[in-house]
C-alpha cells in the first residue's frame, strides 16, 4: 500500500491513498472531499478566492494560524497539519466565527464568491498578536480580490476582528499545538514525491532520483501544474528538514535558514534594524500574505528570477549563500552565485542551505526599491537593493543591485567604479549616472520598454541619494501611504 497523506481537515482525521501527491489542495477539498466553499479563481496564488488556513507550529514567536493559496499547495505538504477551510470554522452550537459574524456585520459580501477567502484571511488576522502598524492590515489583506469592489466593508470588517484574539477552540489549537511529522514519501512506476526529515534520507532520495524537482513553499513551482498544465513526476519537498528555518545570530552576522518564510523573514526585519531595515522595505512589496506564508528565501533565490525579489537586497547587504551537498558545504556569494538566466551555480547533488548577511557597517547608507505597476501583489519592472559605505564624505564601497535590468540579478559595477571616490553627493551622483549605461541592456517586454528600464533605473539611483541624506537607513514608510516618495528627474 503507498502511504497515505495524513492531516486533520476541519479537526477530522484523514488519512489518503488515492489523491496523486500532485494535487493540489483547491481539488483535493472540492473533488475529494466536496468542500466547495473554498473557490478557483485564478489558480495561480493572485485571487485569494481559494484561501484556507493551516496551523503552523513552529512561527517565530510560537504557534499561529496562516492562510495560504490552496491552489499552490500540494497535498502532501499538509502532512501532519491541522487545515481549517471556511466550513470548518461554525461552532457545533451553532455560532458563527467572529469573522464571519464581522463580514455579515459590515455588509462585506457582494455576490459572495470571494467572501469565504476573505473570512479565511481575515481569521488569520484574528489570532496574530503583531498587528501593531496600519499598512500591515492592508498587507493582511491585500491578497484577497473582490470583484464587486466591497472593499470598504471588507477592510472595516477586518480591523473589527483582528488581533482580538477571542477565546475559543482554536485559540486553544494555538495554546498547545500537536507536534508535526512531515515525513512522506511515495514512489511508483517512475514517480516520487518525499518529504525527508533528515538530511541522509534527503541525500538519498537525490541519488535515486536525480532529475528530481526540489521544492518547498511551492508558490511558484506549482504554477507548472495549475497554469502550464506540465506533469511534475519527480518532486523532493525540503521542509521538512530540521535546521533549515529562522534567522540566527552568527559570528559572521546572520544567517537566514532557506525554508525561512517571507512572512517569518519580515516578522523577524521588522525588529531587527538598521541591517534588516531594506530587506523589510523589500519584503512589504513582495507579495500577499498568503504568499509570504509560503514562499521562502531559498526558493526566492534558487529560482534564479532577474526579477526576483530578494536578490539585489540580499546582494547589495554582501549576502553569501550556503550550498550543501553529501561531501559538505561550501559559500559563494550571492554576486557570484547567478551564472545565466534561471542558472545559478548551485552542483549536482547540492542545495541552499542558507545565506549569511554581515552586519550593516555603521559607515553604511543601504535601501532597497521595487517598481512595479501595482504597489501590492505583483512583479518587479525594476528592484534595486543599493549599499554605499562613506568615509569622511566619500564613497569607500559600493553595491548597487539591480533586478530587471539583465538576464540575472547583478550590480552595476560601471557606476559602482565611478562612484568610488567621491563625495555622496546629488551632483557627483548625477555625473556618475551615464556609466549606468554601460552596465546593462534591459529589453522591452510586457513590464516596461527598455527606455523605461534605463529611466526608472536611473531615478532609482538619484531617490537613493536623496532619500539617504537624511537617514542613513531609510525606513519602511516615509510617508503615511506606505509608499516611497521619490523625487524623479528625467
Amino acid at each position: 500500500m503507498p502511504q497515505a497523506v495524513r492531516f486533520h481537515l476541519n479537526d477530522l482525521p484523514i488519512a489518503d491513498v488515492q489523491a496523486s501527491p500532485t494535487t493540489t489542495l483547491l481539488d483535493y477539498l472540492r473533488e475529494h472531499r466536496r468542500l466547495t466553499g473554498t473557490k478557483e479563481g485564478c489558480a495561480e496564488g493572485d485571487c485569494g478566492a481559494c484561501s484556507v488556513v493551516i496551523l503552523d507550529p513552529d512561527g517565530p514567536d510560537g504557534a499561529t494560524y496562516r492562510a495560504v493559496n490552496a491552489c499552490l499547495v500540494l497535498l502532501p505538504m499538509v502532512q501532519g497539519r491541522r487545515v481549517y477551510t471556511v466550513e470548518g470554522l461554525r461552532e457545533k452550537t451553532g455560532e458563527y466565527h467572529p469573522a464571519q459574524e464581522a463580514v455579515v456585520a459590515e455588509l462585506g459580501s457582494q455576490c459572495g464568491y470571494c467572501t469565504p477567502g476573505v473570512v479565511m484571511a481575515m481569521f488569520e488576522a484574528c489570532y496574530r498578536r503583531d498587528l501593531n502598524e496600519p499598512w500591515q492590515l492592508d498587507d493582511q489583506m491585500c491578497g484577497n480580490l473582490c470583484r464587486c469592489t466591497g472593499y470598504r466593508p471588507i477592510r472595516d470588517a477586518a480591523r473589527a476582528v483582528a488581533g482580538t484574539c477571542p477565546e475559543d477552540r482554536f485559540s486553544k489549537g494555538l495554546a498547545a499545538p500537536a507536534a508535526v511529522d512531515m515525513k512522506f514519501s511515495r514512489e511508483d512506476a517512475g514517480r516520487i514525491y518525499a518529504t525527508p526529515t533528515t538530511f541522509e534520507e534527503l541525500w538519498t532520495h537525490m541519488a535515486a532520483h536525480p532529475q528530481a524537482k526540489l521544492i518547498c513553499g511551492g508558490t511558484d513551482l506549482s504554477l507548472t501544474l495549475t497554469k502550464r498544465f506540465v506533469d511534475l513526476p519527480e518532486l523532493i519537498a525540503v521542509e521538512g528538514l530540521p535546521g533549515l528555518r529562522g534567522v540566527t545570530r552568527v559570528e559572521e552576522g546572520w544567517r537566514i535558514g532557506a525554508t525561512t518564510t517571507l512572512a517569518d523573514l519580515e516578522a523577524f526585519a521588522m525588529q531587527h534594524g538598521p541591517t534588516f531595515t531594506p530587506v523589510l522595505r523589500m519584503v512589504r512589496y513582495f507579495a500577499s500574505r498568503q504568499i509570504k506564508n509560503r514562499a521562502t528565501v531559498g526558493g526566492n533565490l534558487c529560482n534564479a528570477s532577474p526579477i526576483g525579489d530578494l536578490a539585489p537586497v540580499l546582494m547589495c547587504l554582501e549576502g553569501q549563500v550556503v550550498l550543501r551537498g553529501a561531501a559538505g558545504s561550501r559559500r559563494v556569494r550571492l554576486d557570484e552565485f547567478f551564472l545565466g538566466y534561471r542558472q545559478t551555480a548551485l552542483a549536482a547533488g547540492e542545495i541552499l542551505e542558507a545565506v549569511i548577511v554581515p552586519e550593516l557597517p555603521a559607515n553604511a547608507r543601504a535601501a532597497a526599491y521595487k517598481v512595479s505597476k501595482r504597489r501590492e501583489l505583483d512583479i518587479s519592472t525594476v528592484a534595486g537593493g543599493f549599499c554605499v559605505e562613506v568615509e569622511d564624505g566619500r564613497v569607500a564601497a559600493a553595491r548597487l543591485c539591480f533586478g530587471g535590468m539583465a538576464a540575472t540579478t547583478a550590480r552595476a559595477r560601471h557606476l559602482e567604479a565611478a562612484l568610488l571616490g567621491r563625495p555622496w553627493t546629488v551632483a557627483q551622483v548625477e555625473a556618475a549616472l551615464p556609466a549606468l549605461a554601460n552596465d546593462f541592456r534591459p529589453i522591452d517586454d510586457a513590464r516596461g520598454s527598455a527606455w523605461y528600464r534605463r529611466t526608472v533605473a536611473e531615478n532609482l539611483v538619484r531617490g537613493f541619494v536623496l532619500e539617504t541624506r537624511h537617514a542613513a537607513v531609510p525606513n519602511l514608510s516615509p510617508r503615511p501611504s506606505g509608499t516611497v516618495h521619490l523625487e524623479v528627474v528625467s
